[in-house]
């Protein structure tokens, strides 16, 4: 009988079966090597295409919205959510080249025409599940394109669409956003890693820490009010309130996709960029801080 017993019992799973452990970054999160090299590979571009011909940059804007949407969309299924994928490329796509060329009113009508003809698509299927599709799909287009487009207002400013170099008001705007952004993303992740202890919202993000939204303050206004003084040219205060806003941007941005994520149970939208994750992963803080930059450089420094 113990030896019926014995024979019948399945083998415990051997190591090698298992899988494969995941790394450990430490308190860092993500393989750094990996996020350096593609955040370089992604600045060279971007600043090739602002130096020689800026309207190249809006090249770079419509394939991150596109590709944004694509992830978005693949997340939402996990909820039975299926926003029209194309439609809300399209009319992205429609809505960033509008702001651009045209300026403010012509992106608030594409934007309303590009939600009414989603709404409209959505009623094609029928009206089961109308109301929580069309929210995601309306959530979609204002999260992503919408905010996206403040990237084009804020490179027309400089007018000319040809040209490019730091003699273009445009192009110094696009440098201030997102050397802000960057320099937020980094004062947190230094000041995180040494003095972090204290979470700031451990349900949704348990990495960031309040330490590391000080080391992110210190930095966006210390970086603001140098770009405004030797770059724009304009009073020191600007880059105060220009650091201070997208601080608290950025930070709000950040924690406003991770809940997005936790909800739709994902830990990355892709890994479409080496240790960064999804092209949402490093979009979330730029979203949220190109609008308010825009708004103060507009009215205060151009």
């Amino acid at each position: 009988m113990k030896e019926s017993l014995v024979s019948q019992t399945p083998p415990s799973p051997s190591p090698s079966a298992s899988e494969p452990p995941k790394k450990d970054y430490g308190r860092a999160g993500r393989n750094l090597p990996a996020a350096i090299g593609s955040a370089v590979v992604l600045l060279v571009a971007i600043a090739l295409s602002l130096m020689f011909v800026k309207t190249a940059f809006m090249l770079i804007v419509v394939g991150c919205v596109v590709a944004a949407v694509w992830e978005l969309h693949r997340g939402l299924m996990a909820k039975d959510m299926d926003v029209p994928e194309q439609p809300l490329m399209i009319g992205g796509t429609v809505m960033v080249l509008a702001a651009y060329f045209f300026g403010a009113d012509a992106l608030v009508t594409a934007t309303a025409v590009s939600a009414l003809v989603i709404m409209l698509w959505v009623l094609r299927r029928g009206v089961d599940g109308y109301v929580r599709t069309s929210a995601a799909s309306v959530l979609t287009l204002f999260y992503l394109p919408f905010l996206g487009s403040f990237v084009a207002l804020m490179l027309g400013e400089g007018g000319d669409w040809t040209s490019g170099g730091l003699s273009d008001d445009g192009v110094r705007g696009i440098i201030v956003w997102v050397l802000l952004t960057i320099m937020s993303d980094i004062g947190g992740y230094v000041a995180g890693v040494l003095f972090g202890k204290h979470p700031m919202a451990p349900v949704i993000s348990p990495k960031k820490s309040w330490e590391g939204f000080a080391g992110s303050v210190v930095f966006t206004v210390a970086t603001g009010v140098g770009l405004v003084v030797w770059l724009l040219d304009a009073s020191w205060w600007i880059g105060v309130a220009l650091g201070v806003v997208a601080c608290v941007m950025a930070v709000l941005g950040d924690l406003v996709e991770s809940v997005i994520k936790r909800d739709l149970g994902l830990k990355d939208m892709s890994q479409i960029i080496p240790g960064h994750g999804g092209i949402m992963d490093r979009l979330d803080s730029l979203l949220a801080t190109v609008a308010p930059v825009w708004l103060i450089l507009h009215y205060a420094v151009f």
